[in-house]
């Protein structure tokens, strides 16, 4: 089963039917994320397929990972699959 870890805590976990592959990424649905382990971020970037991007910071035992999560909260029609999806990056280690 994918699971994102950071910091020794299981960030996210989900079956393998639950998750969507894109661009080398592992997007766990919204619903297999422990959100308290997640802190809005102010953080924005753009995508010309996916769409605009909006971030978070991983939080854990008092030690943040600024903007190590991403999701698209209204994706292009292209990419609509990884809606109410989160993926991880900067020293999040995701298990496949």
């Amino acid at each position: 089963m994918p699971k994102a870890i950071w910091n020794n805590q299981v960030i996210a976990e989900a079956p393998s039917s639950d998750i969507h592959r894109v661009e080398g990424n592992i997007y766990f649905p919204l619903s297999a994320v422990k959100r308290e382990f997640l802190q809005a971020s102010e953080t924005h970037t753009h995508c010309v397929w996916k769409g605009e991007a909006s971030y978070y910071n991983v939080v854990v035992d008092g030690k943040a990972n600024k903007d190590a999560a991403w999701y698209y909260p209204e994706p292009t029609a292209m990419a609509a699959r990884i809606k109410n999806h989160v993926a991880f990056w900067r020293g999040i280690k995701v298990e496949d």
